[in-house]
């Protein structure tokens, strides 16, 4: 239930009855909602536009809405229509509310969305990078399947290319003077970083990998059976990083590079069929207008390098292919970093021209900036490598222990433990979830683990406050029926925001900003600590204490599942 929506449609309706051309974009461009009071104030616009004197405009909408018990309605000013909610509505609307375990929101067949996320390179450890895909594209996976998508989760990881080449050829190489290398993923990473040095540095073993990758695609058996083995070492340290961090991925959701292996050929011979394939320095590429590079000569997208292997753009493409053709994907999402923008934007221009795409399709690049050190420098240990994604997390729970054995040092080892992986992990993810998506982010401890502020410790901490109130008295929530009675401010400011779930959901999946609910929630638990400040609960009279105790469960449901669709977890005490 969107109470602005409602509202919306309610006025929309109003103005197309009286005359107001564009009812739709008028509402849409010119309102708001806060605190029960809803305010139009397009009427102006409209009015020059049809040379007519706004109040009187504004006085024939009113006319439409009607005497509607639940709106007290007024023109003012120069012409604004003033609506406010009535206590009565609000009550009511919360009362059919209550019992909806889906707080409101319906659940409609929908879409197949195919949501690409994390997509770590195996053969080497998971690092801070991938904290902004992983997490925000989980949250988006979970509140698109609570609006009823069926939504398929594509772990696209890097198990193939020119990291391979050159892990094979070092691997070789160390066999070929006597060692026998080990394929633990501590060693792999090892192996992999003095791989690419000398890639950059020593061209006769840069020719040697790149055949090794030629290898590798063909088939070759030796090849296969190392790759399988570094692959498996991988998936299982990347699904214990996805378990500790609350990821809904599992090995059955990836959908790697090597799985298009023998799709490649048929994607090229597509785009040759089409006319798209043109040989440039005995690659085959596509140039498309719209991509221009230096002195705005023509910007090839290579599917086919010269040596016969395969590109990036070559397995994008057969997996546009497949989740178009086998997927059946109404919207395809890309959670991946603002660096690749070129490149998805070519794979989605040439997928087009090529036909995978239809005009029904929507394929979506959503970027994200960077995670960078309270200097404003990229997230780095002291030697310029990457801070692996599993240090920080061990290191938030570690810091989140301290804090509760602090706060509360009479609870048990125990549930001390349990406390601190929930507020530690939490922590992490609320503070990634919190920001704007396409901006950087500073990186710091002291911020994010904060009982204080705009942070998940806060909002678990508001969330297990109301649940005590329930425990002092040994109450069941389960138990409590009666009416909504709202006669304070406070009370009526509550409900109001109650009401305003639906709105924060869809306000997310606008754009995919899941900093709009983390902001909702957190504008929620401060309106609720204003209300129990102000209202006596539990020593209130009939009927306001069961109002009250109505309101606070409510709350506390709200909290729990806004929380659960970002992937963050709660406790009943801390």
């Amino acid at each position: 239930m969107n109470l602005k929506q409602l509202l919306d449609d309610k006025v929309t309706a109003a103005m197309t009855a009286a005359g107001v051309p564009d009812a739709q974009a008028v509402v849409k461009q010119a309102q708001r909602l806060e605190f029960g009071h809803y305010q139009v104030n397009g009427i102006m616009a409209a009015a020059k536009k049809q040379k007519t004197n706004p109040r009187e405009l504004a006085e024939k909408v009113l006319v439409q809405l009607g005497d509607d018990v639940n709106l007290c309605l007024e023109v003012a000013g120069p012409g604004f229509i003033n609506i406010t909610l009535t206590p009565a509505f609000l009550a009511h609307t919360l009362q059919k509310l209550q019992p909806s375990e889906r707080l409101g929101i319906d659940e409609e067949p929908g879409k197949v969305i195919v949501v690409d996320y994390s997509a770590p390179n195996l053969a080497k450890e998971m690092h801070i990078g991938h904290l902004r895909s992983t997490t925000i594209g989980d949250a988006a996976v979970r509140i698109l399947e609570f609006l009823g998508h069926q939504v398929v989760r594509a772990n696209h990881v890097g198990d193939w290319g020119a990291q391979f080449g050159s892990l094979l050829a070092y691997m070789d190489q160390l066999e070929k003077q006597g060692e026998k290398p080990s394929s633990e993923l501590k060693d792999l990473e090892k192996f992999y970083q003095s791989a690419s040095a000398l890639f950059r540095t020593d061209e006769t073993f840069a020719k040697k990998a790149r055949n090794f990758v030629v290898k590798l695609q063909s088939g070759d058996e030796k090849c296969l059976a190392l790759w399988k083995e570094f692959i498996a070492e991988s998936t299982r340290h990347c699904q214990a990083v996805y378990d500790q961090l609350n990821i809904t991925l599992t090995t059955d959701d990836i959908m790697a590079e090597s799985a298009y292996n023998d799709d490649l050929p048929k994607v090229v011979e597509e785009l040759k069929q089409r006319d798209l394939l043109v040989e440039s320095d005995g690659a085959q590429c596509v140039f498309l207008d719209e991509f221009k590079g230096k002195d705005d000569k023509p910007l090839p997208a290579i599917v086919q390098k010269s040596d016969g292997g395969y590109p990036y753009m070559a397995t994008d493409l057969a997996a546009v292919r497949y989740r178009t053709n086998s997927l059946n994907a109404h919207e395809v999402l890309y959670f991946v970093g603002t660096q690749q923008l070129l490149h998805l934007s070519q794979v989605f221009a040439v997928a087009t021209a090529a036909g995978y795409i239809s005009k029904e399709q929507r394929f979506r690049h959503l970027p994200f900036g960077w995670v960078l050190k309270t200097d404003g420098t990229p997230f780095k240990t002291r030697d310029g490598a990457d801070v692996k994604l599993i240090d920080v997390l061990n290191e938030a729970v570690d810091r989140a222990y301290k804090l509760v054995e602090e706060k509360n040092p009479d609870l048990s080892p125990e549930d001390k433990k349990n406390i601190a992986r929930v507020v530690g992990i939490g922590a992490i993810k609320y503070a990634e979830l919190s920001k704007n998506r396409i901006t950087d982010y500073i990186f710091d401890w002291d911020t994010m683990l904060s009982f204080e502020g705009n942070t998940a410790p806060y909002l678990q901490y508001a969330y297990t406050r109301i649940r005590s109130i329930f425990r002092r008295e040994n109450i069941s929530s389960r138990d409590i029926s009666g009416e909504f009675h709202l006669t304070d401010e406070a009370e009526i400011r509550l409900a109001v925001k109650l009401l305003q779930f639906s709105e924060a959901i869809d306000g997310v999946i606008e754009d995919y900003q899941a900093n709009v609910l983390c902001n909702y929630l957190f504008g929620l638990a401060g309106t609720f600590m204003t209300f129990y400040e102000v209202c006596p609960v539990l020593k209130a009279s009939e009927p306001h204490r069961t109002s009250r105790l109505l309101l606070c469960d409510l709350t506390a449901r709200t909290l729990h599942r806004g929380l659960n669709l970002l992937g963050i977890e709660t406790v009943e005490q801390m």
